[in-house]
């Protein structure tokens, strides 16, 4: 059996949620390195992590009542999200940390019904612990060791 996107389940902090997609994006912006316009190496360059999470009503009330408890959506503080998956002989956990929530799309409505009304909510990964993959870091830890939270 492999996995699918049916097999993962999603916690957004200690609020674990059933969402109808989900997406990571990494952007790693290292480069080659050149001399006299040749390639030579490589160089490291900045990196950002963003997703977005769609999901229906019940779950978007889920996230909803963290937002409230903060007093607005930008007054909550980021926390971590993971992904998990398990089945017969495969597992998979990504985790992205410090994820800072914003509203996307919030209404797209169609009178004609036939599906459910979904919520996007987009998130940017705002720590140096940034984006984990079964356990491994993206980042080295020397990119991370001086810097202070």
């Amino acid at each position: 059996m492999h996995l699918s996107g049916m097999n993962f389940h999603v916690n957004l902090g200690d609020i674990m949620t059933q969402v109808d997609s989900a997406s990571l994006t990494i952007t790693d912006n290292s480069g080659v390195a050149q001399t006299g316009g040749v390639p030579d190496g490589r160089v490291d360059g900045d990196v950002s992590a963003s997703g977005e999470l769609s999901v229906n009503a019940a779950n978007f009330k889920l996230i909803l009542a963290a937002a409230k408890a903060k007093g607005s959506w930008r007054a909550m503080d980021p926390f971590d999200i993971m992904f998990y998956a398990k089945v017969a002989g495969e597992e998979m956990k990504v985790e992205a940390f410090g994820c800072h929530l914003k509203l996307s799309d919030l209404l797209d409505i169609d009178k004609k019904g036939g599906s459910s009304t979904l919520f996007k909510i987009s998130f940017d990964v705002t720590s140096p612990d940034f984006v984990k993959i079964n356990g491994m870091s993206y980042l080295r830890p020397e990119e991370i060791e001086n810097i202070v939270q």
